[in-house]
């Protein structure tokens, strides 16, 4: 199946989806592979996460994983797995402006949180008004912004919403149509009374999650850390959201998340028959959970090698270590980065992570959105030799026993964190460390908790707690896929430099070839820039990507509702909660 990229054909499709009538939205048939009436109501659908959610607010989420993203947020549009097209969701209907610069949205009738409260334009710009806070430090507040000039929104009448670009933006339908509400009447009364260190106080981990509310298909009401977060059905979604039969959504009574300690734990669960999908990350549990089909062990269907996956494994070295001072001139430099490239050995990875099923990775561009990835961008391969030059050139040569030292006789030595329970992730740092030792580079690995993890990434300023930390991100999009928060100097997930400010000139060209990419409509003459982008990146190697391995679903036979089977990949999923049910 062939999804178009076109910003272009997009936007002929945004202007027919705008003359939508006042009606529930209908979840498409193609949607799903079930038969009209197929669907049962009632069930559990049971899933697993490696850690628990370090927030239920919506605001200082940052993280895959948190319950912002497990309770399947709802936006103003969305789009459908089998398009790029940009269609109605919690917006009724949406116009773009003869200029291209506006974009005014009219929200459905009828639409209400979980407590039955209604939502309206207040919950929408309350939504707004906080990720453009730079105090709130919302995960969103970067994308609110193009070349360095907010993005406006405004509320027409309490059922329409208008936003205003200061230029043309190819990203104009993701930034306005991904825009979650935030309950004006719980959160917003906390901004207005406290402020923004009120509202990034809101709604932790040691929140009674029953108090709290949403807009989505299911709810949470029950947290037991380090068990499971259990959601379920929001009475009032089926009021806006039904089935091609007009039946409302979700059909699912409840969705349980157990948390695991690793990968290795929830595949024995799936085996066990207490969780109902799993994906495996390498063809050796590919393999055990066909052995367990074919003994009758479990019940289920297995999709191996779908796509490659919609997210990036790489390692990355903090700039910003001002308490000391050697360590940061050294991360800053780019032979040492290029020459720890040169010690990754990708083939190994590969093969003893992935057992064959994933291939290098050398830009910062996910290889499922093949369409943008530049295959002519610098590489730095492994080749030790040449590393061994290039930490020559710094500085560092073998002593006696073979371990690199500088002129004082200092080993060259850092600490490489990845997250606990991430088999994979580990297992990578150490194939790693195994080849920086060879070469006289001395590297501690620390498997820590993810949300510590996370924590020390996030960190800001002149000096922050990691020496190196293995990693990834996920999501981006086939409209333009690099995020608002990445690129750009003061993004807070421009992660090797959080200083603020650019500190090489290949950040500062990074930096405005993404704003020009975004002001291009055109899509092919954005993909041209998009290569640039990637030659500059890779040849600074801030992120030292290794491996895109492919993704593998499987799922038990009594859950129904996935997408039919030319539909799912690892950009879609495998299913739409909504639309999930259980035989």
């Amino acid at each position: 199946m062939h999804r178009t990229s076109s910003y272009l054909v997009a936007l002929v499709a945004v202007a027919a989806l705008a003359l939508a009538s006042a009606q529930p939205l209908t979840w498409p048939a193609a949607w799903t592979s079930a038969e009209p009436g197929e669907a049962q109501y009632g069930g559990t659908y049971r899933v697993s996460a490696l850690s628990d959610p370090r927030t239920f607010n919506p605001f200082v989420s940052a993280e895959e994983n948190d319950i912002v993203d497990a309770a399947d947020a709802t936006t103003l549009l969305r789009q459908g797995p089998d398009s790029d097209a940009f269609i109605p969701n919690m917006a009724e209907s949406f116009e773009i402006s003869d200029d291209g610069l506006s974009v005014t949205m009219t929200l459905r009738e009828g639409l209400r949180w979980s407590d039955g409260e209604p939502i309206d334009t207040d919950d929408f710009l309350f939504a707004y008004e906080a990720q453009t806070d730079e105090d709130v430090g919302s995960n969103a507040y970067d994308g609110w912004f193009i070349e360095g000039e907010l993005i406006e929104m405004t509320a027409v009448d309490d059922r329409t919403v208008r936003f205003d670009f200061p230029v043309e933006d190819r990203l104009a339908l993701v930034v306005a149509g991904y825009l979650s509400p935030a309950p004006d009447h719980i959160l917003g009364e906390i901004y207005r009374d406290g402020g923004a260190e009120a509202l990034k106080e809101a709604w932790g981990t040691d929140t009674d999650v029953s108090e709290t509310v949403w807009a989505t298909a299911f709810v949470p009401v029950e947290f037991l850390p380090g068990q499971r977060i259990v959601f379920e059905r929001n009475p009032y979604f089926g009021e806006w959201n039904v089935d091609a039969q007009g039946n409302a959504l979700p059909y699912l009574d409840r969705y349980v998340v157990e948390i695991v300690e690793s990968i290795d734990a929830a595949l024995n669960l799936y085996i066990a028959g207490e969780i109902d999908a799993f994906s495996p990350s390498n063809l050796d549990q590919v393999g055990v959970v066909s052995q367990a089909i074919r003994n009758g062990d479990i019940d289920a269907e297995l999709l191996p090698n779908v796509a490659p996956v919609a997210s990036s494994q790489f390692i990355v070295f903090n700039w910003n270590k001002a308490s000391e001072p050697k360590k940061e001139a050294l991360f800053r430099d780019v032979r040492f980065r290029r020459a720890m490239s040169h010690l990754v050995d990708r083939e190994a990875i590969t093969e003893l992570v992935y057992g064959g099923s994933a291939a290098p990775m050398w830009s910062d561009v996910y290889q499922v959105y093949a369409y943008w990835v530049n295959p002519d961008v610098p590489k730095y391969p492994f080749d030790p030799e040449r590393a061994l030059e290039l930490l020559a050139e710094i500085g560092y040569t073998p002593d006696d026993d073979g371990t690199l030292v500088d002129a004082d006789g200092e080993p060259l030595a850092f600490t490489l964190a990845t997250n606990a329970g991430n088999d994979q992730r580990e297992q990578i740092a150490q194939i790693f460390a195994d080849e920086a030792r060879r070469a006289g580079v001395q590297v501690d690995v620390q498997a820590i908790d993810f949300n510590l993890l996370v924590d020390q990434l996030l960190t800001t300023g002149d000096d922050r707690p990691f020496d190196a930390i293995l990693i990834g991100l996920q999501g981006g999009n086939r409209i333009w896929p690099w995020g608002s928060n990445v690129l750009p100097c003061d993004g807070n997930l421009h992660m090797y430099n959080q200083s603020g400010a650019c500190l090489t000139d290949a950040e500062r060209t990074a930096e405005r070839l993404y704003g020009e990419g975004r002001r291009t409509l055109d899509t092919e003459a954005a993909r041209q820039i998009g290569y640039a982008i990637q030659a500059r990146m890779a040849a600074l190697q801030p992120q030292i990507f290794t491996v895109s391995p492919l993704s593998h679903f499987s799922w038990a036979s009594d859950v129904g509702g996935e997408h039919p089977r030319d539909l799912i990949d690892t950009v879609v999923g495998v299913r739409q909660l909504p639309l999930t049910f259980k035989r």
